[in-house]
């Protein structure tokens, strides 16, 4: 599934590397994980998701685009995002970002 961001989107990702370095960069992903989680379960549920899209000034994402989401980035199917799937997603969804399979390096295109 591709999202299409249109000209609003705006990829601040490769720009963050490049300030915060590959640890300070996966512990600003880490906190945003934690930002949109249900603390209770440890993982981004779809209700957690659709209270912090609020939140996050998303009013118009629908439960359909929300339960999408979800499914992007779900990857053992149990409906819900752990950290690592949520990282996954994020550098999947970044053009600008490029992991290169090894453990420690990351590339800018």
């Amino acid at each position: 599934m591709d999202f299409d961001f249109g000209d609003e989107f705006q990829d601040y990702f490769p720009s963050m590397m490049a300030g915060l370095g590959a640890e300070g960069f996966m512990l600003e992903l880490c906190y945003g994980f934690q930002l949109l989680m249900d603390a209770s379960k440890g993982v981004i549920t779809f209700e957690s998701l659709k209270r912090n899209c609020v939140i996050l000034g998303l009013h118009d994402i629908g439960d359909a685009e929300i339960a999408c989401m979800l499914m992007e980035g779900d990857l053992d199917g149990d409906g819900a995002l752990s950290q690592m799937e949520f990282c996954s997603l994020m550098f999947r969804l970044s053009p600008g970002l490029n992991f290169d399979g090894s453990k420690q390096h990351y590339r800018m295109e």
